[in-house]
């Protein structure tokens, strides 16, 4: 009965995950001769390979949906006992690509709701994910890619990772829970310097030390290091590290909260203002100028967007 009851509630987080937010992230089907998306499986644990290196990896539209389709069907399928995410070289992944959430011009009010659904269900994908989830960083990780990183079981990091969240200089806020995860895993000082003005970039040797990463390795021994902690993972029967933790309900309010804060953010006048210093600096003078005028004139298209 015990064990019933323990499939029962296996095939309810299944069904929960697989009807999670579809219209926020969609189910579009995308044809490809090279996959963005690789998919390779040993002993039960299944790894997902970000495979778009000429855009360093980065979760555009058709790299999101491909994600969320192989979790989708990663969840339901009996044979996957655990998930690891990689990716191919040189890059990990460098974040979200802004056009994969905003893919045409709209009323900024309209912009706000889709960036606070969209960002939502984006990290929603681990949180909800019901099977252990571990990822192996192969060389620099990007905002959201280090984020998501955080959520799963376990992380393991080439000598060739470096870990950037540059929210503060692009005139942002944390996401992906880490105005609070980061805190716990490798203190508030830590926590500051990658989140806060400094903007540290911690190699794998840094990030293992300072409990951001579970393990740094040489990039040779990545691969079979990754297998081996899903493997370990699943034989001990682990349960998943936040749920055991009691913390998965909390860090879903806290991506709540962020994606609606990070929606105000991108649409503030600091924002525009850092996107126009940037434009500057890389001598694109027309859009620089673009981004002065949306500053400019927040105070008139401002007003339809909801209160903070």
């Amino acid at each position: 009965e015990p064990k019933m009851a323990a499939r029962m509630a296996a095939a309810r987080a299944v069904r929960a995950f697989a009807a999670s937010t579809p219209a926020a992230l969609g189910r579009r089907a995308f044809s490809t001769g090279d996959p963005v998306l690789k998919v390779e499986q040993l002993n039960g644990v299944r790894t997902l390979i970000y495979n778009d290196p000429r855009r360093l990896n980065a979760w555009t539209a058709k790299l999101m949906h491909c994600l969320r389709d192989e979790l989708t069907q990663s969840a339901a399928d009996a044979e996957v006992k655990a998930v690891a995410l990689t990716g191919t070289d040189p890059y990990y992944c460098a974040g979200v690509d802004l056009g994969a959430m905003v893919s045409k011009p709209m009323w900024p009010s309209a912009l706000h709701t889709l960036l606070v659904a969209q960002n939502t269900a984006l990290f929603a994908m681990f949180l909800d994910f019901p099977k252990p989830l571990f990822v192996g960083v192969n060389g620099p990780a990007i905002g959201a890619a280090v984020t998501s990183a955080t959520l799963g079981e376990g992380v393991v990091a080439s000598e060739k990772a470096t870990f950037h969240t540059p929210f503060h200089a692009l005139g942002l806020v944390p996401e992906g829970c880490s105005s609070v995860n980061f805190a716990r895993i490798m203190g508030e000082q830590n926590a500051q310097r990658m989140l806060g003005a400094e903007g540290w970039k911690p190699t794998a040797k840094e990030a293992a030390k300072a409990g951001l990463v579970d393990k740094a390795v040489a990039h040779d021994e990545l691969r079979a290091e990754l297998q081996a902690m899903a493997e370990a993972w699943v034989a001990a029967k682990k349960p998943k590290r936040l749920v055991a933790a009691g913390l998965l309900e909390e860090y879903k309010r806290v991506n709540a909260r962020e994606s609606k804060a990070l929606a105000d953010a991108f649409l503030s006048p600091s924002f525009f203002e850092a996107q126009a210093a940037m434009a500057t600096k890389k001598g694109k003078a027309s859009r620089a100028a673009m981004f002065t005028a949306m500053k400019l004139l927040r105070p008139i298209w401002g007003m339809s967007l909801p209160p903070k």
